[in-house]
């Protein structure tokens, strides 16, 4: 099974930690614009999302990965499908090459929140592992984001960087 991941499972480190994967590499999906906006049922802070516009010129990157279907109901778990998240189906590319790829969207949409730090430094150390471009990270960067209170949970998230 294909699998889109365009937010905090984009770096590598963090999906493994997860599931069993294997990545194929970069890709794009058309029409969409990144957006930080899902409401984490769990922290209540917020998370990404891919917003469909319809906008030629709106683009999304992302990690394709290869999953088996075993690995799938753990993601879904993960992810918070039904609780937030719901699956669509994306087509997306890379280089001329289309693939047909499942993702999750955001189904719980707060726009006043913002991510925690820790949550952007996933998503920044995915784009960067990843080679994306400059303007693109530098996107990502710039979004606002907050100190998480909880530092024990913090520490624990970053911790697979050090």
């Amino acid at each position: 099974m294909l699998y889109f991941s365009f937010g905090s499972n984009m770096s590598e480190k963090r999906l493994l930690q997860r599931i069993r994967a294997s990545k194929i590499g970069v890709a794009m999906l058309s029409d969409h614009k990144l957006c930080f906006h899902k409401l984490s049922k769990t922290d209540g802070s917020a998370k990404c999302d891919i917003k469909e516009t319809g906008h030629p010129d709106d683009f999304v990157l992302g990690v394709l990965y290869d999953i088996t279907e075993s690995q799938k109901p753990i993601l879904d778990i993960i992810e918070g499908l039904g609780s937030g998240y719901d699956i669509k189906n994306v087509s997306v590319k890379i280089d001329d090459r289309s693939y047909e790829a499942f993702t999750y969207y955001a189904t719980s949409i707060d726009s006043s929140l913002m991510p925690y730090h820790w949550y952007k430094q996933h998503v920044i150390e995915g784009a960067i592992e990843n080679g994306m471009p400059e303007e693109y990270i530098g996107s990502i960067k710039a979004v606002k984001s907050i100190t998480d209170t909880d530092s024990k949970r913090r520490d624990r998230e970053l911790s697979i960087y050090r």
